[in-house]
């Protein structure tokens, strides 16, 4: 596991990390059962949030009550799989406590709840709302001038919810600078692609939004994650970082599949997608609670 707080990672240390963490999802998934998991929604955020986690992060693992915390709020709640997976590898969740996904009594449902302990933010499942809680944790830090910073997680069909642009506007307003969404554009949501649900651009709504713009062509390339992440904030604006992915990286037959969604993954299908990913696949491995 690496440690987070002041400590610089480097980039191989990020994407070990997002390998192990990619494997996991899948084995968590399955380990659901006939309960099924959302295993698209979770592969295309895993470099993400490694890295959101990973490029000066000031939290560590047990300092939950510590108000001068950075904080990630995962807004896109159906990438649970993903969050629970990378804080794992960065030491807030246990191997014990990873293997309770979805379990009757576990503390890591299918959509996340708060768990300060766990390194858990905010409950989420509910789409539209990450932004606005990370608005409020950021006009608090300015009110008691608190250095922590605030990085808020979407999902690229979350932003069709108007409560996203009732925040992105009062984060400029206020010219949160201490403010990061980082959209993740993989271009589907439950309903199918977004272009057909309700398409728009999405560097210029947020620039006329009064927001500071980053785009990441690849946001599956930890080091063009971490340099938009290590860019320094505008003085005035809060930032926007554009990360480009593809929903259900990783895995031939999930790829850019709506039926992966949400889906139960067979034996066979565990194993062979396991196989795929074995060639960048790095340290121990996660068995997955038994059903």
């Amino acid at each position: 596991m690496t440690q987070l707080g002041h400590q610089e990672h480097t980039d191989a240390e990020v994407e070990l990390i997002s390998s192990r963490a990619r494997s996991n999802c899948l084995r968590l998934g399955f380990g659901a059962g006939a309960v099924g998991a959302h295993f698209g929604p979770a592969l295309s955020l895993i470099e993400v949030l490694a890295a959101a986690l990973g490029t000066g992060f000031n939290a560590v693992p047990g300092d939950g009550d510590d108000p001068e915390r950075d904080r990630l709020i995962l807004s896109k709640g159906h990438g649970s799989l993903a969050l629970y997976t990378v804080l794992h590898e960065y030491g807030f969740i246990s191997k014990e406590q990873i293997r309770s996904f979805e379990c009757d009594g576990g503390e890591l449902p299918g959509q996340p709840i708060r768990n300060h302990a766990l390194g858990i933010e905010f409950s989420s499942g509910s789409l539209g709302m990450g932004l606005s809680f990370g608005v409020g944790l950021s006009l608090s830090a300015r009110m008691t001038n608190s250095r922590r910073r605030v990085l808020v997680v979407m999902g690229d069909g979350e932003t069709n919810e108007g409560s996203v642009w009732e925040a992105a506007m009062s984060a400029a307003h206020f010219q949160l600078n201490a403010l990061t969404a980082i959209i993740d554009v993989n271009d589907m949501q439950s309903d199918g692609r977004t272009q057909d649900v309700l398409s728009y651009n999405h560097a210029g709504i947020w620039a006329g939004f009064g927001w500071d713009v980053i785009d990441v062509p690849d946001g599956h390339s930890i080091p063009q994650l971490r340099a938009a992440l290590k860019r320094a904030p505008s003085s005035l604006q809060p930032r926007v970082l554009l990360a480009h992915t593809v929903k259900g990286k990783g895995v031939s037959f999930m790829e850019g599949n709506l039926d992966w969604h949400h889906g139960v993954l067979t034996g066979a299908q565990l194993e062979a997608a396991l196989a795929e990913l074995a060639s960048t696949q790095g340290g121990a491995r996660l068995d997955a609670p038994q059903r």
